[in-house]
């Protein structure tokens, strides 16, 4: 496995971190915020990233996509770190999207990827219980058979872009208990289905999610991506390689905050001095350098298994929990050692930093912390 961007992959990410610094800087996310706005991100800019090709990448030319794989789609996703971009790509892109093509229905598929590829449709899965925590086979949603389909009852929470979906997947529980992924079924439900509420949440990290409560809300069993009963597997792959793409957007993030971190070093001035100069800061810069290059390895060579040839989902997630556990742990630490750094002011909501020490908060407890995946990891070795 070559950890190394091929000539196509090193463009993508320079065409994609020259758009993110021209028209994504984080002050854009900070006037989307202050102002309230009610969709949370820009319709126009996402428009603008679809006919650049990046919505496209993972999905199949027939939908209108470019057919390539995550490592092209996690260059990007980098980039956009960086910049804290409030855009879908997580919840359209990376969970419903690829659930949709993982799933094989080319009747859905060809319904919604289209409208995805070319940034006209949003998607959400709408997967976590009340209760479930890092459990994807926990949902609050209980489908109840009737007639020839199903009735949907039940609460999701932290629906990433629910409350601007089109259309949302839900997880519901058909049959076996909570915790199996048997009995595990993912129904397509437009936003105009009837019983069907969305509340949006707002999120400390600025990134757009949504409360959906389901009440007697009627599917068919058509409408079971993976058939009834079989959407568990399925459900647990496609988060497994969304938490990848999440690991790229938490790698431009702490590269971001660690560039600015740097460039405060080397203008603010204490005693007459440059801070920059001081050898215990210049030693606890060299550690959060050392962590961003141990990111780039874990989060390209994760990337790289989900995109060989009939990869082993137990070798995947291996390299899934090996990424996210660090990500996780280097996102944070990298964050706060930078707030410090920029002392007193690095506290306040006037200076940039604290916006990624947010998102590194969320980021870390989205598709599971360090300790889950830690455990994770064991697990899947046999420890």
């Amino acid at each position: 496995m070559e950890l190394i961007l091929t000539e196509d992959q090193e463009l993508i990410a320079k065409t994609a971190v020259d758009f993110v610094g021209e028209r994504s800087p984080i002050a854009r996310m900070r006037a989307l915020r202050d102002d309230g706005d009610p969709a949370g991100f820009s319709r126009e800019l996402w428009k603008e990233m679809a006919d650049l090709g990046w919505v496209g990448i993972p999905f199949a030319e027939v939908h209108g996509g470019a057919d390539l794989g995550l490592a092209e789609l996690t260059v990007v996703i980098e980039a956009l770190g960086r910049g804290l971009a409030p855009e879908p790509f997580l919840s359209t892109v990376l969970l419903a999207g690829q659930l949709l093509q993982r799933s094989g229905d080319d009747a859905a598929c060809a319904r919604w990827l289209p409208g995805v590829c070319a940034g006209d449709t949003i998607l959400a899965l709408a997967y976590q219980g009340v209760t479930s925590r890092y459990d994807a086979f926990s949902p609050s949603v209980v489908a109840t058979a009737s007639g020839d389909g199903f009735r949907l009852a039940g609460q999701a929470i932290q629906v990433l872009d629910g409350h601007v979906a089109d259309a949302l997947i839900v997880s519901a529980r058909t049959s076996g208990e909570q915790g199996e992924a048997s009995g595990l079924s993912l129904f397509v439900v437009p936003k105009d289905a009837s019983g069907l509420e969305i509340v949006r949440q707002s999120r400390v990290d600025g990134r757009n999610a949504a409360l959906v409560q389901l009440d007697d809300v009627a599917v068919s069993a058509a409408d079971a991506l993976a058939g009834v009963d079989g959407g568990g597997p399925l459900l647990q792959q496609t988060i497994d390689r969304a938490t990848i793409g999440l690991c790229a957007e938490m790698l431009g993030g702490m590269q971001q905050a660690f560039e600015l971190t740097l460039e405060h070093m080397k203008t603010r001035e204490q005693f007459d001095t440059v801070i920059g100069t001081f050898q215990a800061l210049k030693h606890r810069a060299a550690d959060l350098f050392i962590e961003i290059e141990l990111a780039k390895s874990v989060v390209m060579a994760a990337a790289r298994a989900a995109d060989e040839a009939g990869a082993d989902p137990g070798e995947l997630a291996r390299h899934v929990s090996v990424a996210k556990a660090h990500c996780s742990e280097a996102y944070v630490h990298i964050t706060n050692e930078a707030v410090q750094m920029f002392g007193g002011v690095g506290m306040t909501d006037e200076y940039d930093i604290g916006f990624y020490m947010k998102r590194a908060r969320a980021a870390e407890l989205t598709f599971g912390d360090a300790a889950f995946h830690r455990d994770r990891w064991a697990a899947l070795g046999g420890y």
